[in-house]
C-alpha cells in the first residue's frame, strides 16, 4: 500500500455547526438548484454513496449504513462531536480555507480546533470588496479602501480566491487589467445599484479584483468549469510574467484542460481533489486522467468540502484510496518503483501545497 504523509487540504469551506435533519443534510450533498426527482434522494449520487461508505465507520457504524441510521447516530453524538470524529479520522494536517461563503460556517480557528490541525485563510476577493463597500461612502473612497484591504489581506493570508467560475462573469473582453476609468465607472454603477450586502457581479470590477490580487504575488485560486476554455487560457497567458502562482480549482468534467494548462505554464497548478469527491467510486479513473497530463509537482489535493464535515472527510479518504489504486497499479505492472510512487504520493498529498502556499515559512 502507498504511504502518504498527513494531507494538506488546499481548498475547502467551513462546515455548518447545527444539527441537521434528513432533508437538510441531503440537500448539502451535491450542488443543485432544486430538490431531487420525485421518489428519490440525493443520497442516490456518487457523493451520497461515498458518504455512506466512508463516514459511518468514523462514527462507530458499519460501512454503508442507511441514511436514517447514520443521521440517528450523528444526532446521538451531537454535531460538534461528529465533526470532530469525521475530521480527525480523515488524516488531514492542514487546511486552506475559503472564508467568503455567505452561510454561517466555521472559520479557520474553529476548523483547526475540531480537526486538531492547522488552518490557513484563502481570502475571497468578492467578499472583501463587499465588506469594503459597506463602509465606503464614495467611489473614490471605495477604490482607495479596496486597494488597502487587498494589500493588508495579502500580509496574513495563504491565498486569494475568486468564487466565480472562470469563463463566466469574471472573464472580461480583454485578458488585461481594466483601465482606471473603466474601474471607476464599474465601481460607480455597482455601488449605485447595490443593496447593502449585494454581491459583486460586474465583470470589469471582477477583473480589477483579480489583477489586484495578481499584483500582490500571493497564490490565486481560480474556479474553473466553463465549457468555453478560452477566457481561462488567455488569463493564464496574460499572468505568466507576473510572478503569481495560479491554482485551478474544480472544473470537472473539464479537468483535463486544467491539467494541460498546468503542464504548459510554469506558474499554473491543478487541483485534484474536488472532482474525486463528486465521482466517488470512479475517482481513481478521474485521478488517472489528471496524472496522465500534468507534471506531478503541479498537482495538489483538496477535499472541496463545504457545509458538511462529511464532505471534508470523504474528499480526503476517497483521494487516498484513488491515489493508492492508481499508483499501485503502475507499480504492479512494472512501470514505476515503490520508491517513486511514494515520493510522488507525498508531493500530491501535501508537499506541493506546502511549497506553493509557503505553509512552513517562519
Amino acid at each position: 500500500m502507498i504511504e502518504t504523509p498527513p494531507l494538506v487540504d488546499q481548498y475547502c469551506n467551513g462546515f455548518l455547526r447545527t444539527e441537521l435533519g434528513l432533508g437538510t443534510f441531503e440537500a448539502q450533498l451535491i450542488r443543485s438548484a432544486g430538490p431531487p426527482a420525485a421518489g428519490t434522494t440525493f443520497f442516490d449520487t456518487q457523493s451520497g454513496f461515498a458518504v455512506r461508505r466512508w463516514c459511518p465507520p468514523l462514527l462507530g457504524l458499519e460501512p454503508h449504513a442507511t441514511p436514517a441510521r447514520y443521521l440517528a447516530r450523528r444526532r446521538e453524538l451531537g454535531a460538534a462531536e461528529s465533526a470532530r470524529r469525521l475530521l480527525r479520522g480523515s488524516g488531514v494536517a492542514a487546511y486552506v480555507l475559503d472564508t467568503g461563503a455567505a452561510a454561517d460556517l466555521t472559520g479557520p480557528k474553529e476548523l483547526a480546533l475540531a480537526a486538531d490541525a492547522e488552518a490557513f485563510e484563502a481570502v475571497r476577493l468578492e467578499s472583501l470588496a463587499e465588506q469594503v463597500a459597506d463602509t465606503s461612502g464614495t467611489v473614490a473612497a471605495f477604490l482607495a479602501n479596496l486597494a488597502e484591504a487587498v494589500h493588508h489581506a495579502a500580509t496574513g493570508a495563504a491565498a486569494f480566491t475568486c468564487a466565480v467560475a472562470f469563463g463566466g462573469a469574471a472573464a472580461g473582453p480583454e485578458p488585461a487589467p481594466p483601465g482606471p476609468g473603466e474601474v471607476r465607472g464599474a465601481a460607480g454603477r455597482w455601488l449605485a445599484r447595490r443593496p447593502r450586502g449585494g454581491a459583486v457581479g460586474d465583470p470589469v470590477l471582477l477583473r480589477h479584483l483579480l489583477w489586484s490580487a495578481v499584483a500582490t504575488g500571493l497564490p490565486l485560486q481560480l474556479h474553473t468549469g466553463a465549457a468555453d476554455p478560452e477566457p481561462l487560457t488567455e488569463f493564464v497567458r496574460a499572468t505568466a510574467r507576473h510572478g503569481v502562482r495560479l491554482v485551478l480549482i474544480g472544473g470537472y468534467p473539464y479537468h483535463r484542460h486544467t491539467a494541460q494548462l498546468a503542464a504548459a505554464f510554469p506558474h499554473v497548478h491543478a487541483d485534484v481533489g474536488a472532482a474525486l469527491g463528486q465521482t466517488g467510486a470512479r475517482a481513481a479513473a478521474v485521478l488517472g486522467e489528471l496524472m496522465e497530463l500534468a507534471p506531478f509537482g503541479k498537482l495538489m489535493f483538496s477535499s472541496g468540502g463545504r457545509h458538511l464535515p462529511e464532505l471534508h472527510a470523504v474528499g480526503a479518504l476517497v483521494f487516498r484510496e484513488a491515489l493508492g489504486r492508481v499508483l499501485c497499479g503502475w507499480v504492479g505492472e512494472g512501470s514505476w518503483s515503490w520508491r517513486d510512487a511514494e515520493r510522488v504520493a507525498a508531493m500530491v498529498a501535501a508537499g506541493n501545497a506546502r511549497r506553493v502556499y509557503r505553509l512552513d515559512a517562519p
